[in-house]
């Protein structure tokens, strides 16, 4: 199944589910709301021309995973971890799958492709098999990161959270229908050129574990929402470093999910 907030003819949003080729309404403005209040995915009316955009503006949590797969961590010159490590995040990081990502000037701006993890139910100390029963969905993400900010200190915080910097989306595609076990691709290219390919078979913590670890310090609820990690390939580990330029075209793509097609903009 696959879920998202969509534009509606009267200039709101809509939840919505997807039928065949076309959007119908679920009964919340949006996907957050529709999972914080836990209603059944009956669908009703199409929504002519709707389109998909940020579908869960309004998480209460959003936590990342950095240093997930192998590779990256190699390439950042660091051991495989014996635990996640975590940062967060807020809801005014994250921007839609179609929007431009309007940052200042004189930044480093790196991509970084992931999949993200939409929290379907109340988790607290929850074991793998519960944490795993709670996962509503995935849906996909770039965790853009301003290096040069970033490596001010050793905490990620400034950054890692620029306001309107992270896409997300276009769609939840709901576990029945994918399987980061069974291998999705993950996928980056920057105006045409693949950056960054690897499978989420290869994660060091799966979204399992991830929603497993993290509930046992803090409650995850219906609409949260958890990213996993970047594979190997980023701008700040290449030689030379490279980052993204002002009018750059960033393409984050996950099998069985979708992309996001975001353009990157610097401004005075």
């Amino acid at each position: 199944m696959q879920l998202a907030t969509v534009s509606h003819p009267d200039g709101g949003t809509r939840a919505a589910v997807r039928q065949d080729s076309s959007w119908h309404a679920l009964p919340a403005p949006d996907l957050s709301a529709f999972l914080r209040d836990g209603g059944p995915a009956r669908a009703g009316a199409e929504i002519p021309g709707a389109v998909p955009v940020l579908p869960l503006p309004a998480p209460a949590k959003v936590l990342c995973c950095g240093l997930n797969y192998a590779e990256h961590i190699r390439e950042m010159g660091h051991e495989l971890p014996s635990h996640p490590t975590l940062f967060a995040k807020f809801a005014d990081t994250l921007a839609g799958p179609h929007d431009d990502l309007l940052l200042p000037r004189g930044l480093q701006v790196d991509w970084e492709a992931e999949l993200a993890v939409v929290v379907g139910a109340t988790l607290r100390r929850a074991d793998r098999a519960t944490a795993l029963a709670g996962i509503a969905g995935y849906t996909v993400a770039n965790d853009v990161s301003v290096r040069n900010w970033q490596n001010r200190t050793a905490q990620w915080l400034q950054g890692k959270a620029w306001d309107g910097s992270c896409p997300v989306g276009p769609v939840v595609v709901t576990p029945d229908e994918v399987d980061p076990a069974a291998g999705l691709e993950v996928v980056c290219r920057v105006n045409g050129e693949e950056v960054q390919r690897d499978s989420t078979k290869t994660l060091v913590f799966d979204p399992a574990d991830l929603l497993s670890y993290i509930s046992a310090f803090t409650v995850l609820r219906p609409g949260d929402l958890i990213l996993t990690g970047t594979p190997g390939g980023v701008g700040a580990a290449r030689e030379p470093q490279r980052f993204l330029a002002d009018g750059d075209v960033l393409e984050t793509s996950i099998s069985g999910i979708g992309t996001l097609r975001n353009t990157v903009r610097f401004t005075d």
